[in-house]
C-alpha cells in the first residue's frame, strides 16, 4: 500500500467531515447574517477590518439604550475527529493559521482564505507524512536478489 496517496485522501475526506459538522454548528448556533464562522473550536472573522458593519437590530417598544449582538465568543469543542485531525496535521494548520491571520490584517476574509488553504495544505502535508511511512518501509524491506 502506497501511504503516501492514502493519507492524504484520508486527510481531505476528515478536513470534509469537520467542515461539513461545523457549518451545521454554526446554523445552528448562528443568527444569520453573521461575520464569524467557527471551524471546529477555530474562529474564522469574514471581514476582519470591519469594512461592513452588521446593521444592529432596532430595540421597538423599549426606552432603555440597546444595541445588537453577536456571538463573538463561544465556546465550541471540537470532537474527538477534529482534535486528531489538527493534532496530526499540527505544522499544516499552524502555517495555515499565520497565514491566514496576516490575510486577515490585510483585509482577506479568514472564511474565504482558510477554506481555499487549508486543503490544500492539509493534502501536503499527508502526503510528506505517507512519503516517510513508504521510505521507511521500503528502507527496512527484506531485499531478494
Amino acid at each position: 500500500m502506497n501511504w503516501r496517496f492514502v493519507l492524504p485522501i484520508f486527510g481531505l475526506i476528515v478536513f470534509a467531515a469537520v467542515t461539513n459538522n461545523s457549518l451545521r454548528v454554526n446554523r445552528e448556533i448562528q443568527r444569520t447574517p453573521n461575520r464569524y464562522f467557527w471551524w471546529s473550536s477555530t474562529r474564522l472573522d469574514s471581514d476582519p477590518l470591519n469594512r461592513h458593519p452588521l446593521a444592529t437590530e432596532s430595540c421597538k417598544d423599549s426606552a432603555e439604550k440597546c444595541a445588537g449582538w453577536t456571538t463573538e465568543f463561544i465556546w465550541v469543542h471540537p470532537g474527538w475527529i477534529a482534535k486528531s485531525l489538527m493534532l496530526s496535521a499540527f505544522p499544516a494548520f499552524m502555517l495555515g493559521l499565520v497565514i491566514v491571520r496576516g490575510l486577515g490584517r490585510l483585509g482577506f476574509s479568514e472564511v474565504t482564505s482558510f477554506m481555499g488553504l487549508m486543503p490544500p495544505l492539509v493534502f501536503v502535508w499527508y502526503y510528506f507524512i505517507g512519503w516517510m511511512i513508504d521510505r521507511w518501509k521500503y528502507k527496512w524491506q527484506p531485499r531478494t536478489h
